[in-house]
């Protein structure tokens, strides 16, 4: 018996934000970014097994990823521009 299985990683963009990057410090707009990896079972994904936030610097020299937890990204996200 053949039993394919693994794991896969989606990236869904929430919205803009106005922050601080945390790696180059200048203020701007960030890319808020849910990444959700589910448990695959013959190429099909069927259970979530974990979801992070980040944010993404779009300074063209920094593109930095910074993570941050559930409620300080649902915080932001409620004072978001608008969703991508």
């Amino acid at each position: 018996m053949l039993l394919i299985f693994g794991f896969r990683t989606k990236a869904y963009p929430l919205g803009w934000v106005a922050a601080i990057c945390h790696a180059c410090g200048r203020t701007g707009t960030l890319l808020l970014i849910r990444e959700v990896t589910k448990f695959s079972l013959f190429f099909i994904p069927l259970l979530p097994v974990r979801t992070k936030y980040t944010l993404e610097c779009q300074n063209p020299v920094c593109h930095a990823r910074t993570r941050i937890d559930k409620r300080e990204a649902w915080r932001l996200q409620a004072t978001s521009f608008s969703p991508v």
